[in-house]
């Protein structure tokens, strides 16, 4: 029998954080250097794993290991990765690491904190892994609630307001994939939670859409995607540097992690339905989120509403029908979690020594800390997509793979692309316009006075050179990326594109029938109008 990789990088952090309350500390620097040192090891399984036993040309699941739970109701502990999954279990190791790392200066109960950091670490790589739809819900739901206590306790003061108004949307979206998996469970001659099984079943046109919306309300929120964003922006202004590299790197992939796993792959015909819908979404996303981050004062808002406007790249590229364009949705969701998690970590750097987020308190501080002046400005340029850096690798493979669909028309093309170059065009505007308003704006006293207004130490500039290294890694030669999932992505869009035409031929077929009971019910007047 083959080691359980999969189980074992999912329930060593879990097991781990266990322990936690009973290791002897009371400074909190035993806890820290226990939880570093579990993340660097379970990362070392992954890395070990995907190098030894991945293979990149096969498009199926890997490492599959399943345990019987329930015979009767065919409930088993079932997981394995394949090219979509695996790049972003891969990132969730990486970005909870450096977020262990990042959580260093927190002295507020660090057991519980770091208890819940590593309980996080096991639940999000049980969402990317488990290939049972009962057990995907409860992972996804267990995972809200280290979320929710991170923000409720170490967030700011409106951190009760921001931790429940994220329990409530994610919570009640949670609703529609425990539905709509039950109903794919029970329907037909079989009951089975499997995710191949259920993908495998022949469902009815109408029942696959009120699936697919049932599943898509859930995702959207996560993702987020308009008009379900707004938990966002108040979860990213309260929480923590750690937490906000989590929220960002991690948590919004999540959703658009399901939705092509779950609506695009389980439910094709629905998709083919959905697709323009996607588009419009995606394109309102990029637009009204660029325009409203350009408006926001505050610092944390205003990378949070970046991020909803870079999600909407992710639904165009979804909803492409195209090689290109679904490799480009993938590439953006692990590009954007390096990105996101490195803005947010120097944005919670840049609080800790000014102690405010408003930019009309800030200015002047690039003299004082140059290296955080540096390195908030590479991160930007990352963010708004200079060429040669992930971002401009993904939303470019986005835009190709949109432009050369054939499931659209052209002049629906046309009006997609345009609109999306805004939201390109806005997006070096507004974090441009941020690194003046922070850094070359006229000095603010108060500030530049600060004795506490100190450059960058060792540590933060180690954690943005990790998270640079793959940043420039992937914008320089994107094949170390796409190599991964490029099978998987193959063979998804090659299903998905089946589906357009069979949706053309019942659109066609049902105008065909109509006509004919149009002509059958004025036959028969016709003599009668003729005399």
């Amino acid at each position: 029998m083959a080691f359980p990789w999969l189980t074992t990088t999912i329930l060593l952090p879990v097991a781990a954080a266990l322990l936690l309350p009973i290791i002897p500390d009371k400074g909190g620097k035993t806890v820290r250097w226990y939880s570093l040192t579990v993340g660097l090891v379970n990362f070392a399984i992954l890395i070990y794993a995907f190098y030894t036993q991945y293979d990149f040309s096969q498009p199926g699941l890997q490492l599959v290991e399943s345990y019987t739970w329930i015979d009767q109701l065919d409930l088993k502990w079932s997981v394995g990765v394949d090219g979509l999954s695996m790049p972003l279990v891969l990132l969730t190791g990486f970005i909870t690491t450096l977020a262990t790392l990042a959580a260093w200066p927190v002295t507020l109960k660090p057991k519980l904190f770091y208890f819940l950091l590593l309980c996080m670490y096991g639940g999000q790589i049980a969402v990317f892994a488990v290939q049972d739809m009962l057990l995907f819900f409860l992972v996804w739901e267990l995972e809200l609630i280290p979320v929710y206590l991170l923000l409720s306790i170490w967030g700011g003061k409106r951190r009760l307001y921001a931790a429940t108004k994220f329990i409530l949307y994610t919570a009640g979206g949670s609703l529609f994939i425990l539905l709509a998996s039950l109903t794919m469970a029970f329907y037909g001659d079989t009951v089975t939670f499997d995710m191949a099984a259920l993908a495998a079943k022949p469902y009815g046109q109408t029942l696959q859409l009120f699936l697919y919306a049932g599943f898509f309300i859930a995702y959207a929120v996560k993702l987020p995607i308009f008009p379900l964003h707004t938990w966002l922006p108040d979860a990213h202004g309260e929480a923590t540097a750690p937490v906000h590299m989590l929220l960002a790197g991690i948590l919004l992939k999540m959703g658009g992690y399901a939705l092509i796993r779950m609506n695009a792959g389980m439910l094709p015909d629905a998709h083919a339905v959905f697709a323009p819908v996607l588009v419009i979404l995606g394109i309102v996303n990029i637009v009204y989120a660029a325009l409203t981050s350009f408006a926001q004062r505050n610092l944390k808002r205003k990378i949070a509403y970046s991020s909803i406007s870079h999600m909407g790249f992710v639904l165009i590229g979804i909803a492409s029908f195209t090689d290109l364009g679904m490799s480009g949705a993938v590439l953006q969701m692990v590009s954007h979690g390096l990105i996101g998690a490195s803005l947010f970590f120097l944005v919670g750097a840049t609080y800790d020594r000014t102690h405010t987020l408003m930019l009309d308190e800030m200015g002047g501080v690039g003299q004082r800390m140059p290296r955080i002046f540096s390195m908030f400005t590479v991160c930007s340029l990352a963010s708004l997509a200079l060429p040669g850096m992930s971002g401009f690798v993904a939303e470019l493979t986005i835009f190709l793979g949109f432009s050369t669909s054939d499931a659209y028309s052209l002049d629906f093309k046309v009006f997609v692309v345009i609109l999306a170059a805004v939201g390109v065009i806005l997006t070096p505007i507004y974090l441009l316009s941020m690194l003046r308003e922070i850094f070359y704006g006229p000095e603010n006293q108060e500030l530049t006075s600060h004795e506490k207004l100190v450059d960058a130490e060792p540590r933060e500039v180690f954690i943005i050179a990790c998270l640079m290294l793959p940043i420039l890694g992937i914008g320089l030669y994107p094949k170390s990326l796409t190599e991964i999932y490029d099978a998987t992505t193959h063979s998804l869009t090659s299903r998905l594109r089946a589906s357009v035409p069979t949706l053309v031929a019942q659109k066609e077929q049902s105008k065909s029938d109509a006509l004919t009971a149009a002509t059958a019910a004025i036959a028969p007047k016709l003599p009668t109008l003729t005399r």
